[in-house]
């Protein structure tokens, strides 16, 4: 295989272009600087995201009023969601590892529209911006809840519109960036990068645009019937005008589980390259879990009615729909034992990184299997709407984007950032966010099955002690955060150089100085007939 020069001096965080400073990356269309700027742009909204959570925590720590009252906590819960599903989330993993490493994993100079991807990233930025405004300014928080429910999305007395045209936009950074993956992996791969030859996190990759292209457009559609209903009353959610509220929520739903899977499939795919490497075998059924994450993507167009038991739907409906939220559990199992197969027998590197895959894999079944408990449907009317349904979101949402988004990071940041971050304090930053997450979120489980409500600012007396435990738990976790944080963003600075493969990956990516050149590559690599599927 030909692979450039590992003594290239030129990288691109020396390259000026066109701009200098922080015009250089403003308007750099290098594929490398775009995903650094989702990355910093990602992590303050992450930040924000989580201390309203703790904020929330704090409230709920006894009943009564704590630190703010019932609106102020129906603003604080709506900007936490809004804030980490459409700006973390959803664009997290393929926004950032997407456009940083697939070009270079498939042995491209960068994306197939550079100019486009950049545009991507000013429409998140616009998007922000847009949500931020509806924060700061106008008659009052928006204090729907990030799902943006109808009736009360257009009859609320709130700064709503700026926050849906904001959300509208950020969908539009989603359809172009899945566009923009999906022509890349098409038509850019190196010669001899046969399809069945592909890295599985671009598989991933490529899976995950194919929902951020077909389902965004419904939620967008969505969105904008909301705001014609507000401003002009037309009629098509409003009882009152003859419209149907219960249709918002299937054509929410519609696009916002697929999306579920925009989240967890670039996520799989990270955990799917760090567990061989540090495995030291290659993974265990390749096929297998290339058919899982198609299988995944192409079954959570089917299952959005498991959110809506309770919104009145025929029994047939249910039952068809809670049948097929079991069938999406089967991929997902196949990927979970695929990767425990890895596992099996192999030579183990006990690093930073593997300790997020391993901890993924734990808290990912767990939020699995109580997503099970939710598909069944006599289970689901008893925790429906329930801190039971808060626990399984954020072990699947928090935990697994979380855990696999903190995995990738201190897997890929030697090739990022040309250093090495301190694994001692990596590892400690590890285990506390651990026992802090499993701390704070694993009472809401049982604090759902003793019947207590999602959403309420107060509480009865008996769940006082399940609260008192999870706001615990989440002081624990933003120390582990914390500590993350803070290491990564000392060792960019400080830390040790990096080489071209400190784990000893098979992946292209590693083929390249670290961090990356320019344009990635002197010359095409050539991927020989004789070379496994991960070289």
């Amino acid at each position: 295989m030909q692979t450039t020069n590992a003594n290239e001096e030129v990288n691109y965080l020396e390259y000026k272009g066109k701009y200098s400073g922080i015009w250089g990356w403003i308007f750099s269309t290098d594929h490398k600087r775009i995903g650094l700027l989702y990355l910093y742009s990602i992590a303050i909204m992450f930040v924000v995201g989580a201390f309203l959570g703790l904020a929330m925590k704090l409230e709920l720590i006894a009943p009564g009023k704590t630190i703010m009252n019932a609106a102020t906590y129906n603003a604080t819960f709506t900007v936490h969601g809004v804030i980490m599903i459409f700006m973390i989330v959803i664009p997290g993993l393929p926004a950032v590892f997407g456009n940083f490493l697939m070009p270079i994993m498939i042995g491209a100079k960068d994306v197939a529209f550079p100019k486009l991807n950049l545009l991507s990233w000013w429409l998140y930025v616009a998007g922000v911006l847009l949500i931020l405004t509806a924060l700061l300014f106008g008659p009052g928080v928006p204090d729907t809840g990030w799902t943006f429910y109808a009736p009360y999305s257009f009859k609320t007395g709130t700064n709503l519109l700026p926050a849906i045209f904001g959300a509208f936009v950020l969908g539009f950074s989603s359809i172009l960036t899945g566009l923009n993956f999906l022509v890349t992996i098409h038509r850019l791969r190196a010669p001899g990068m046969k399809w069945l030859k592909l890295p599985l996190f671009v598989w991933t990759l490529y899976g995950t645009a194919w929902i951020q292209l077909l389902a965004t457009p419904v939620v967008g559609i969505t969105l904008v019937l909301v705001s014609l209903e507000r401003v002009f009353g037309i009629g098509v959610f409003d009882p009152v005008l003859g419209g149907d509220p219960v249709l918002y929520q299937h054509l929410f739903w519609i696009y916002s589980h697929p999306a579920v899977y925009i989240m967890i499939l670039p996520a799989m795919g990270a955990i799917s390259e760090i567990i061989p490497t540090f495995a030291q075998k290659g993974i265990f059924g390749y096929k297998a879990l290339i058919i899982s994450t198609m299988a995944i993507a192409f079954v959570g167009y089917l299952v959005w009615g498991h959110h809506m038991y309770t919104a009145g739907m025929s029994g047939t409906a249910q039952y068809y729909f809670s049948l097929l939220t079991f069938f999406v559990a089967i991929p997902s199992a196949i990927k979970v034992f695929n990767w425990i197969s890895t596992m099996y027998k192999g030579s183990i590197k006990l690093d930073t990184p593997f300790y997020w895959a391993a901890s993924f894999i734990f808290v990912f079944m767990i939020g699995g299997l109580t997503g099970l408990v939710l598909g069944a449907l006599a289970t689901n009317i008893y925790v429906h709407d329930t801190a039971f349904v808060v626990a399984h979101f954020h072990f699947i949402v928090f935990g697994g984007v979380g855990f696999s988004f903190f995995g990738a990071i201190h897997y890929w940041y030697p090739k990022i950032f040309g250093k090495m971050y301190d694994k001692y304090w990596a590892n400690v930053g590890w285990i506390v966010f651990f026992i802090g997450f499993m701390t704070l979120y694993t009472p809401m489980f049982y604090l759902g099955m003793q019947g207590m409500p999602r959403r309420y600012y107060d509480y009865l007396e008996e769940f006082h002690g399940g609260n008192i435990l999870s706001t615990f738990g989440s002081w624990i976790m933003i120390t582990g955060l914390v500590i993350i944080i803070t290491n990564l963003i000392r060792s960019a600075r400080k830390g040790e150089k990096a080489g071209i493969n400190p784990w000893g990956g098979k992946t292209l990516e590693w083929r390249v100085p670290s961090p990356p050149p320019l344009e990635n590559w002197d010359e095409i690599p050539v991927i020989g007939e004789e070379e496994s599927k991960y070289f």
